[in-house]
């Protein structure tokens, strides 16, 4: 803490709430009122997990490059069958034992793995559910170019100079003309967003199953992930794969290695200057929006409306933000991913509502999804 607490000025004027407010930050921030809070009965345990609080934020990048290591030594998989001594272990990683005693301690310590006995360590919860999980283990990996970008935050929030890491990974966000970008190009990030897509499509296809409809176009929908998905759900359903040609050609493959050639096809075409295919009576936008801001985006609902049938109907999901609360994924953490990746932006329920509205859409209404922290859902009909 610094030895002088910053002279914090309270509002002329104000609801008693924010003069109290301001009396109270005033009070936190004097290193005297700290002192006697840490060490006073009835305030002690409120300074203690505060304090922890502000350490573990501190503390989160080695904490995540904790778990890089974790992820990148495949410790779960090596637990998985169930604990095992630290020399054993060590042998199989070619660490040294002491190493990764160091790391088993630390990854004990962040809920990843247990203690079961004298250098014995098996898994844990979260462990556990790394290994189920392949989105969040590639996304580990992936974060070395996100880290990379936020070397220096602050050049990061004056727009920096040159290209960022995450820029160049996922090229179609500031392409002027994405539609050229190589095989190469796109090949990473589709194989990224292949691995994660599966829960996703899970929980945007129980939250609102497809039954009855007869055309699917998934725009921007990738390597053909959730078609996939929800072609092997409902059979009596066909289906588009709106995206960049590169990637179109991902979906293909995917098609045809599974067997759903003859009821899904691809369109490969830059959604932001071809027209999309028309006669669809369902469309999908999963986690797209974000991507791209606001004036692209209203461009985008303009043209999904325009290309579904009469009747037809929107399902727009990804990571949306509290209009009134600020929380820990889609403004600290999405906030920050999307302003190195370009132009994204996570919106709130609210703005996408009226942005469907403004659209053309009628009947918006959100569906709960049973992990909204991995994607919210939208209905809306044309």
């Amino acid at each position: 803490m610094a030895d002088h607490a910053t002279p914090i000025h309270p509002p002329a004027s104000g609801s008693w709430r924010d003069r109290w407010q301001n009396f109270r930050i005033r009070l936190i921030a004097d290193p005297t009122f700290q002192r006697f809070a840490a060490g006073f009965p009835p305030t002690r345990w409120i300074a203690r997990r505060k304090g922890r609080a502000l350490f573990d934020l501190c503390a989160g990048f080695v904490y995540s490059q904790i778990l890089v290591a974790f992820v990148r030594l495949r410790v779960a998989e090596h637990l998985a069958g169930g604990p095992r001594p630290v020399a054993a272990l060590a042998r199989d990683l070619s660490l040294d034992a002491d190493a990764l005693e160091r790391l088993l301690r630390a990854s004990t310590a962040l809920g990843l793995t247990r203690r079961c006995g004298e250098g014995v360590y098996g898994l844990a919860d979260l462990g556990a559910a790394l290994l189920g999980n392949a989105g969040v283990a590639e996304m580990i990996e992936h974060h070395a170019a996100l880290y990379a970008d936020l070397a220096d935050p602050t050049a990061l929030l004056r727009g920096g100079s040159g290209e960022r890491a995450l820029e160049h990974y996922w090229g179609y966000a500031t392409a002027e003309a994405a539609s050229g970008l190589s095989g190469d190009r796109v090949a990473a990030y589709s194989e990224l967003m292949a691995a994660s897509v599966p829960m996703v499509a899970e929980d945007v296809l129980d939250a609102h199953p497809l039954d009855g409809r007869r055309l699917l176009m998934d725009v921007g929908g990738g390597s053909g992930r959730f078609v996939a998905a929800a072609l092997h759900r409902h059979p009596g359903l066909h289906a588009v794969v709106a995206d960049l040609p590169s990637v179109a050609e991902l979906a293909r493959d995917r098609f045809a290695a599974e067997g759903l050639e003859g009821r899904a096809q691809v369109a490969g075409l830059d959604f932001h200057r071809d027209p999309l295919p028309v006669g669809a009576d369902v469309a999908t936008l999963i986690r797209v929006c974000f991507d791209h801001d606001d004036a692209r985006v209203a461009r985008l609902l303009g043209q999904v409306r325009a290309a579904l049938a009469p009747g037809g109907r929107l399902l727009l999901a990804e990571v949306m933000t509290d209009a009134e609360r600020p929380e820990p994924i889609g403004d600290a953490y999405f906030g920050f991913y999307l302003l190195a990746m370009g132009r994204g932006r996570c919106r709130s329920v609210e703005k996408l509502r009226d942005m469907l509205r403004k659209a053309g859409f009628r009947a918006v209404r959100e569906v709960p999804t049973r992990r909204p922290m991995l994607a919210r859902l939208l209905t809306a009909e044309v």
